[in-house]
């Protein structure tokens, strides 16, 4: 009987404990300074030769997937949820989107407004209804926002396995 009151007491702590857990999920915190580095540092070579994000969308027409990339470029938008992506905005105000490589690192939100050096491979998909309603819920767009999304959308996807702030 001790066992078994024991274990129905361990379970319950057990999942007690993983619900105030989930409940503190958010971005890490972070004031995103220049030389902060989130994921893998990026290569010297990656920082020396790395392109401005308007060149990425040149490169893709011509492949549609580019592997250890290295691109410059501001950061707009941050996920509030868990930092767990980004949208970075390129020379001619368009936009592309980040995710990062195996979901091992997170970002602060004070990485918005930054300039930075995404490292990771890069492409171009065709992005369904639903996952764009996810995201667009992600970043707090407003019902009629989320609702006028209604078909699927070619875009640039950025795999990130490290980000350095540089600005």
């Amino acid at each position: 009987m001790k066992k078994i009151v024991f274990l129905l007491t361990l379970a319950f702590s057990t999942v007690m404990f993983a619900q105030e857990t989930e409940k503190k999920v958010g971005p890490p915190a972070g004031n995103a300074l220049v030389g902060e580095v989130y994921g893998s540092q990026p290569s010297v070579t990656a920082e020396k030769n790395a392109i401005p994000a308007k060149k990425l969308q040149k490169k893709l027409k011509s492949s549609k997937k580019l592997e250890n990339v290295a691109v410059k470029g501001k950061v707009i938008e941050v996920c509030d949820k868990k930092g767990c992506w980004l949208t970075v905005e390129t020379d001619n105000n368009e936009k592309f989107f980040v995710k990062m490589k195996d979901y091992a690192f997170f970002v602060p939100t004070a990485l918005k407004g930054k300039t930075v050096i995404l490292e990771g491979n890069a492409e171009t998909k065709v992005i369904s209804v639903d996952e764009q309603k996810h995201y667009a819920e992600d970043a707090k767009k407003s019902q009629a926002e989320i609702d006028a999304i209604t078909k699927p959308q070619e875009e640039i996807r950025f795999m990130a396995s490290g980000i350095k702030v540089i600005n």
